[in-house]
């Protein structure tokens, strides 16, 4: 088992745990939950041995092999499917030593070596591979592409394959849905669900958690806390703990009362000061209950629109994407009425994001008309919400830029409700952690009073308890709203109906989040049947004749990927020159305000440019693939 005992850890002036402990047995399937900052990341460091505790043991069982997601992808030149592979370091050294034994000439060597092989599963171990990496979204052409031509999230969803296939003990995943579409965590549900070793996992999904863990283990207050059930279980566990907790605590509150009253009284009376030391001693002798307490939350509301017009958007007959001659998304048709709450559903790829930048205005329609109320007034939350924020501005700055009359003392009340408290609410931006970013972003979108908002995947970056208060917001928003979101609980709870973009054409669906899935997990099942050997040899006949008929139209798209990969190194690169000045001391001296203000905006520019690039890039791939499959 993995065993932690009073392990103290302290990061910089932070102390993350103190005296904490907790034993993780095989094939345990734990949840590890607590607010953003708290330490979770560094316990996971901790454990992978890349730092070391200030105080108290750790050990785990030598044999035991621990495998975890990477967080850096290099822009290698490996394909896909064998950049997975490569995580097998036994499986290399393996076929590196039978290589080896193959130019000896060492049939004993060579024999006993293939066994090895057998034994660790080798010779399936490519299509276990490329079962992976389809199930995490990659097409049999994408698994071939190098890995350099990937995006940052798709290099994300290649690094989880990489810690999926390797047969460990113990498996360390640290918010893994945060790249994946709703499909993919479907199938990720699945698929850890089917691994037989122990899995000890940081989300902030509690529809994932519910899924997959069987235990939860909460860090919180420095300490590590187990509970014998998921997420859900542990919710209940928690209330019924905090109660009783609360009357442990008030009942030895007023006992130490009644004593202290008592040696306050006689402590100088001579007669009674036998009686008052024993007192004193019997208090000093008291073990502490602590109060209950709950992690602070944060709370707040969207106030009442301005306008609200009954009609916000109407768009028709309209053509979506980046390439005239191959939309993503053809003749669509949508209304959004005041009050109304959609969820947007479809695959990874789709145009889920594409609709929405064509909502917001960042994207021109191919073709079709697009009509806006005169006073609708978007609020639009996606990633490169984050990126925009000045690193140099404070939270309190942020506001004052788009209201320069708001009174310091009500943009400070404001704040507070987003857990922007005191300095923070004065200090930079620079160091924020992702979760601050977040709530930042979505605090001045809510100042700014929107009729309709536009969330494109908002509960990144949230934790469970800023997850919770955006929900309870929305449900109370009284303008429209259109979501795209992998997390179901808030799906379910602030949509009141969903649309969906399948292959091409934008749609009602009919039926709840539940019934979305259950279509999903039955269009998987049925995708996973596996042809015989000779169909499939008929199909790859006919797709490379499809490819050979078709290459004409797929040359105009490759060109465009050249332009983007281009496009993408040239601007990384100068992102990276603007990030290294904005760490350096001197970009804050007085003589450089001018040079700080440029490269801010410039690198704000830059972050968007390189989305939308990217995103250009997955689109045009997208629609390669299509043109490939012969469904463009």
């Amino acid at each position: 088992m993995l065993n932690i005992q009073n392990i103290s850890l302290q990061r910089g002036n932070k102390l993350l745990l103190n005296n904490a402990s907790f034993q993780l047995y095989p094939k345990m399937k734990v949840g590890l939950i607590g607010k953003n900052g708290c330490g979770k990341s560094s316990l996971f460091a901790l454990i992978r041995g890349e730092i070391l505790a200030d105080k108290g043991e750790m050990a785990y069982p030598k044999h035991w092999k621990i495998a975890s997601v990477k967080q850096e992808t290099p822009s290698s030149n490996l394909s896909a499917l064998d950049y997975v592979l490569s995580a097998d370091s036994e499986l290399q050294n393996i076929q590196a030593a039978l290589t080896n034994a193959e130019e000896k000439n060492d049939g004993v060597l060579i024999a006993n070596l293939h066994t090895q092989l057998e034994e660790i599963g080798a010779y399936d171990i490519k299509s276990r591979a490329a079962k992976l990496l389809s199930g995490l979204g990659f097409s049999d052409e994408e698994q071939n592409l190098e890995v350099k031509s990937f995006s940052g999230g798709w290099r994300m969803r290649l690094n989880l394959a990489q810690a999926l296939i390797q047969r460990s003990d113990l498996l360390l995943l640290d918010e893994p849905t945060n790249h994946l579409d709703l499909e993919t965590v479907l199938w990720l549900e699945q698929y850890l669900n089917s691994l037989d070793c122990a899995i000890l996992l940081i989300s902030h999904d509690r529809d994932f958690l519910n899924a997959t863990t069987r235990q939860t283990l909460e860090l919180a207050q420095q300490t590590l806390t187990l509970y014998g059930g998921n997420y859900d279980f542990y919710c209940q566990e928690k209330a019924t703990r905090l109660s009783q907790q609360a009357a442990q605590y008030a009942k030895q509150q007023a006992h130490i009362q009644h004593l202290q009253a008592f040696i306050n009284r006689f402590r100088a009376k001579a007669t009674k000061a036998r009686q008052a030391q024993s007192r004193i001693k019997a208090l000093e002798k008291l073990e502490k209950i602590t109060p209950a307490f709950m992690d602070s939350e944060v709370s707040f509301d969207f106030m009442l629109p301005e306008n609200n017009p009954d009609m916000l958007i109407a768009m028709d007959n309209a053509n979506i994407g980046y390439i005239l001659d191959n939309p993503l998304i053809k003749n669509a048709k949508l209304r959004i009425e005041r009050g109304g709450r959609y969820g947007l559903l479809g695959v990874n790829g789709s145009g889920k994001t594409t609709l929405i930048k064509t909502l917001t205005g960042d994207l021109n329609l191919l073709s079709g008309s697009l009509n806006k109320a005169a006073k609708l007034k978007i609020g639009y939350f996606a990633q490169h919400s984050l990126d925009a924020l000045r690193p140099d501005f404070s939270p309190l700055r942020h506001i004052q830029e788009i209201s320069e009359n708001a009174k310091e003392q009500d943009i400070r009340n404001f704040l507070g409700g987003f857990a922007f408290y005191g300095d923070m609410a004065t200090s930079p931006v620079l160091p924020m952690s992702g979760g601050e970013k977040a709530r930042l972003a979505l605090a001045l979108l809510v100042w700014q009073k929107p009729n309709l908002l536009l969330l494109d995947e908002p509960t990144n970056h949230l934790d469970l308890n800023l997850r919770n208060a955006l929900t309870l917001a929305l449900q109370g928003f009284q303008g429209a709203l259109l979501v795209v979101s992998h997390d179901r609980s808030l799906m379910d709870a602030v949509c009141d109906s969903f649309l969906l973009i399948e292959n091409g054409t934008l749609k009602e669906f009919d039926g709840s989040i539940d019934d979305y899935q259950s279509y999903r997990l039955s269009q998987n099942s049925h995708n996973n049947k596996q042809p015989s050997s000779s169909s499939r040899k008929q199909e790859k006949q006919k797709e490379a004749q499809i490819r050979q008929e078709i290459s004409n139209k797929i040359k105009p798209l490759q060109k465009i990927i050249q332009e983007c990969e281009k496009n993408l190194e040239r601007l990384m690169q100068e992102k990276q020159q603007a990030e290294v000045f904005l760490l350096s001391e001197q970009a804050y001296n007085d003589e450089n305000k001018t040079d700080l203000l440029k490269i801010t905006e410039r690198l704000r520019f830059l972050n968007v440019e390189i989305e939308n690039t990217e995103n250009r890039w997955l689109e045009t791939q997208t629609m390669i693939e299509r043109i490939t499959n012969n469904k463009g």
